[in-house]
């Protein structure tokens, strides 16, 4: 684990960057890469429902596998891993484990639990497909950013990648029908400097009214 001086979440936000050369010989323990994601995975979602699933891929051989279908992005294979980011379509079916967890630690009473229970049940199988991808995809865009600022804490970095064949990926790694990849993060040490970005001018992207 590294050791890193505890810093604010201003200061994370904004030396977080997207890496992409990393130290090939590093690597990340399992037990740290958990703590990352059971922290990331407090982050919101539509209903509660964490639409979300990942695939963690470190073995070096399938690191380089992954490459061929990732674009043959370098970070793919020199990353200490893979972390690929799922959407549930389906995570509507977790209502009940979900909100009955919550009514024992009795953060819910009895009739909320049931009400919300059947209200998801009455609502999600009925949402087109399309609809309930989109739910996914945005939880999973919470569930990254998270994961990445949550990295960078611990002094780590990431990057994000969109540019992979999605449907290689599902035949590589035998993922179900209810889940559709979303996003590739890689982690690791860096190796190199970022790329330095600018953004636009706050009064052109934001209006008040």
């Amino acid at each position: 684990m590294l050791n890193t001086p505890e810093k604010s979440l201003s200061t994370i936000i904004k030396e977080r960057k997207s890496v992409r050369i990393y130290d090939s010989n590093y690597i990340i323990s399992k037990e740290e890469i958990e703590e990352i994601l059971k922290e990331a995975t407090l982050a919101p979602s539509s209903s509660n429902l964490q639409s979300w699933k990942f695939l963690v891929i470190s073995d070096p051989t399938i690191k380089k596998e992954l490459r061929a279908i990732a674009n043959n992005q370098e970070q793919v294979e020199t990353s200490s891993a893979i972390i690929a980011v799922l959407g549930d379509v389906d995570a509507y079916k977790n209502v009940e484990r979900i909100y009955k967890s919550g009514y024992e630690k009795g953060y819910i009473d009895e009739a909320s639990m049931e009400r919300v229970i059947k209200s998801t049940y009455n609502t999600y199988p009925n949402a087109p497909l399309e609809v309930r991808k989109n739910i996914a995809s945005f939880d999973a865009g919470l569930v990254s950013m998270q994961l990445m600022l949550i990295a960078k804490s611990k002094g780590y970095d990431t990057v994000t990648m969109g540019g992979f064949d999605k449907e290689k990926f599902v035949e590589k790694f035998n993922i179900e029908d209810r889940y559709i990849p979303i996003v590739l993060i890689a982690i690791g040490k860096a190796a190199g400097p970022a790329f330095n970005t600018t953004r636009l001018p706050l009064d052109e992207v934001v209006r008040f009214i």
